[in-house]
């Protein structure tokens, strides 16, 4: 007899829906204690059945994946798959009219008795592959329109489309995993800090006021002339008052908005796991959160090494170039400002001639034979855009020779030093840039992740998908020069971060040499996590607001009151719940692991918001918005009334 159950898929099975990797089946499987059929008009859910159900009467619910010559479908449901067995003697027509008539994705119940599969039919890639369910009764629940793609996760979908109509893009098998991943998780989180460390899960408030620093605020206008709500960047202030309050240990799944535009893979709203501690050092929050990763972390991911180990923000720039590195690979930067002491190359000499001059190498395995030229120029290009940076290459040919503009220039003393230094062999190559540490770094750096992308792009086995490594980074600067106006100083991070206790007195004399009691968890390269020991001194949190940020105090009067009021030392962290999913399941973006994302612009294609509001709607906010002459939303306004709320 013909095998039905390998043909349920057009495409080679390792592309099809089933193709399930080891992780996912251990993740449903583990679910198993679960009772997913309370309270259902079901017995089982798709993904159960096995030999052990067989002779059993059941009755399933899910949608329709496929249809085949009228001899069997396949019902789907967020827990996998099962094979019906269409009826083919005449007493059943009526059954058999109801299952090939139905469109693919029609919801129905059916009933029926569990048989084993044929030898020689089973399916090994399905969950249920042993059994089939030999029909007896058929109810249509509802049927399926012309969809605009099938619910199939091999079917490719561009991004636009998936979020255009996201719930059925939420039907695939990948999206039910990261959803219901995510959900595991967070519980496992609650349980730790509640049940075992006595934390409090409060609800802050979503309207708040215009905080200083940071990025961009959402406003909300309201019945009052001229005033605006606020949407919190994060619940900062609201946790070190609950600190004030005596809570001790706060924590909340707390919504976050940014207004920050068209950044890659950013969220206007976002989820953070957002912490709070008193009478804590930063040893103490580090410890607390490698517990809490621990124990939520997913089994089928295997099993992670705490504790994680740290490297200074000055070691992180120094050694890769970034203050979140991958450490998941080498390609380190390395200063090889000693070699070159006595050069007689030029734009060397005269970077080392000017203060602080230095020069920095990295070293890229195999580069010589798998980097082209206009691999080359791209890097170029990359260092001197954004960093203003020259950068020259040398390839070491396997041949011995040097391809570089250096060459002729080097003393053959100088090029075994470098070599050396650098651990660079036949078949390697040097990018060399000359300049101040942070911009040098800072270059390399980039680059180091760009060869990186180009040689796995080559088949080169650089990072691996499957490994996790976390990473502390700690004792940034407490204060950076403003961008805008280099005289002025902002946060490094936001202004309640205490400065370490040994530096707290160059606040009054040399600010830009503080450090921070600031701490981030990086993970593959990725900021997952950022927190702080705060200040509990108004005297000192005063002084840094108005002397050294020259910011208003008056918007921020409530929380220096409150730090007068008895405020305990505290600190805490707040992890990025989107982003540490993200990287979990190896999603290629945060928009994976989020049920309804908004679009790299900001927009929610499904709904279409922001929407227009008309003029009259907003009458009662006070609200007058004025479109640039000849724009398209002038004219419609005018037309309509309609205003747009978000320009």
């Amino acid at each position: 007899p013909v095998c039905w159950s390998d043909q349920i898929c057009l495409m080679p099975r390792r592309h099809s829906s089933l193709a399930w990797g080891a992780e996912q089946k251990l993740f449903f499987q583990s679910l198993s204690f679960s009772d997913f059929n309370s309270f259902a008009s079901r017995t089982h859910t798709c993904g159960e059945l096995g030999s052990g159900d067989i002779g059993q009467e059941v009755a399933l619910c899910g949608w329709i994946q496929y249809q085949r010559q009228g001899l069997f479908v396949i019902l789907r449901d967020f827990h996998g798959l099962t094979q019906i067995v269409i009826p083919q003697d005449e007493s059943a027509a009526h059954l058999k009219k109801a299952l090939c008539s139905a469109p693919l994705e029609s919801v129905i119940r059916v009933t029926g008795t569990v048989t084993t599969r044929f030898p020689g039919q089973e399916n090994p890639e399905m969950a249920t592959g042993e059994v089939e369910v030999q029909v007896k009764g058929v109810e249509v629940l509802n049927t399926c329109r012309m969809l605009p793609f099938e619910i199939k996760d091999f079917v490719k979908k561009s991004e636009a489309l998936r979020m255009q109509y996201r719930y059925l893009d939420l039907r695939s098998f990948q999206m039910q995993y990261n959803l219901r991943l995510r959900s595991q998780v967070v519980m496992k989180m609650r349980e730790y800090l509640c049940n075992i460390h006595g934390f409090v899960d409060v609800e802050t408030p979503t309207l708040f006021k215009r905080t200083p620093g940071g990025a961009k605020e959402f406003v909300v206008p309201s019945r009052e002339p001229g005033k605006f709500y606020s949407l919190p960047q994060s619940p900062q202030q609201f946790k070190q008052l609950l600190m004030v309050g005596g809570l001790d240990r706060y924590f909340q799944v707390a919504r976050c908005y940014r207004d920050e535009g068209s950044k890659p893979d950013r969220q206007p709203e976002f989820t953070q796991i957002d912490i709070e501690m008193s009478f804590v050092d930063q040893a103490g929050i580090q410890r607390l959160i490698e517990g809490l990763i621990e124990y939520c972390w997913p089994e089928e991911k295997g099993a992670i090494t705490t504790p994680f180990p740290s490297v200074t923000y000055a070691e992180a720039l120094a050694d890769y170039g970034v203050d979140k590195p991958d450490t998941r690979f080498a390609m380190k930067v390395v200063d090889v400002t000693g070699i070159f002491r006595n050069t007689a190359v030029g734009f060397l000499r005269d970077a080392l001639s000017n203060p602080g001059g230095t020069i920095k190498a990295i070293c890229i395995p195999d580069g010589a034979k798998l980097l082209k030229n206009k691999d080359l120029e791209v890097l170029k290009d990359v260092s001197k855009s954004q960093f203003d940076q020259e950068v020259t290459p040398i390839m070491l040919r396997s041949d011995g020779i040097w391809k570089s503009p250096l060459n002729k220039f080097l003393s053959e003393g100088e090029k075994s030093e470098l070599c050396e230094i650098m651990d660079a062999h036949a078949g390697d190559a040097l990018l060399i840039t000359a300049g101040q540490h942070e911009k040098a770094c800072s270059a390399l750096g980039k680059l180091r992740l760009e060869c990186a992308n180009i040689l796995e792009s080559r088949g080169v086995a650089l990072r691996d998908p499957a490994a996790f490594h976390f990473l502390w980074v700690i004792d940034f600067p407490l204060f950076l020069l403003k961008e805008d106006d280099p005289g002025e100083l902002e946060s490094a991070h936001h202004p309640f971060t205490a400065p370490k206790p040994e530096d707290a007195a160059l606040l009054y004399t040399e600010p830009k040499k503080v450090r921070s009691q600031h701490y981030d968890l990086v993970l593959n390269g990725n900021e997952i996590g950022g927190g702080s020991i705060r200040i509990h001194s108004s005297s000192q949190q005063r002084y840094i607001l108005k002397e050294i940020l020259k910011e208003d105090l008056e918007i921020l009067s409530h929380l220096l009151e409150a730090l007068e009021s008895g405020a305990p030392p505290h600190g805490g962290i707040a992890l990025g719940l989107d982003r540490l999913i993200s990287l979990i399941v190896g999603a290629s973006s945060i928009r994976d692991v989020i049920a309804f994302p908004k679009s790299y612009r900001g927009r929610d294609l499904m709904s279409d918001a922001p929407s227009l509001v008309s003029a009259e709607e907003l009458k009662p906010y006070h609200i007058q918005v004025s479109w640039p002459l000849g724009s398209e939303e002038e004219a419609e306004s005018s037309s309509n009334g309609a205003i747009q709320l978000e320009s």
